[in-house]
């Protein structure tokens, strides 16, 4: 199996610099350009059979030109979602920081400002990632269109790294991460792939 794991294009938060994760924010006019390159890049080079993606707008409308190129449907999942950042969503950096003071050593398994807690946010990738490979079968290529938070965290998942481990995964706009799933369930990973989206 092949699952392709594609972070969603350039979004109107990005230019706002503002606290993007729930806060519903569309693709800009180079976030859409970046998404038919990817697109178009995806379909001449991976074959898809299959398109997930998280139902927020800027993920969804990347998706849509996924499925535009390939003639298949788009299967949401809300457990793709990016992380629920609760009352930080949509927040200026500096007014978050006003208002809602970072808290560290906070457990994995609590919250603060109507956030999930990042044990919440691990068991939604591994619920996402279970299906995902439980639904299709060896000869699929799966693509899942999501956000960079959630990229992470289908990482962790599919590598067993721990919960609040201090690891980050980078990835671009549009960055493809391609992950080979073999019949004995090792993996084969080709990370961020973003070629298509040089010079836009």
């Amino acid at each position: 199996m092949l699952l392709l794991v594609i972070r969603h294009g350039e979004s109107e938060a990005d230019l706002l610099d503002v606290h993007e994760g729930r806060a519903d924010f569309e693709l800009t006019a180079r976030g859409h350009r970046q998404a038919a390159a990817m697109a178009e890049y995806v379909a001449a080079n991976h074959r898809p059979t299959r398109i997930c993606a998280s139902p927020l707008k800027r993920a969804a409308q990347t998706a849509g030109h996924l499925s535009e190129e390939t003639g298949i449907a788009v299967s949401f999942d809300p457990d793709l979602m990016e992380f629920n950042n609760g009352l930080l969503a949509g927040l200026s950096r500096e007014d978050a920081d006003r208002l809602y003071p970072r808290v560290t050593d906070l457990p994995i398994d609590q919250a603060v400002y109507g956030q999930e807690s990042l044990v919440e946010f691990r068991g939604r990738a591994e619920n996402a990632l279970r299906r995902v490979l439980s639904e299709n079968g060896p000869d699929a290529v799966v693509a899942i269109v999501t956000h960079g938070g959630m990229v992470n965290q289908l990482y962790g998942a599919l590598l067993h790294i721990p919960i609040g481990e201090d690891c980050f995964f980078r990835t671009s706009d549009t960055g493809i991460h391609v992950w080979e799933i073999t019949e004995r369930g090792s993996c084969v990973i080709k990370a961020n792939l973003d070629g298509h989206i040089k010079g836009i």
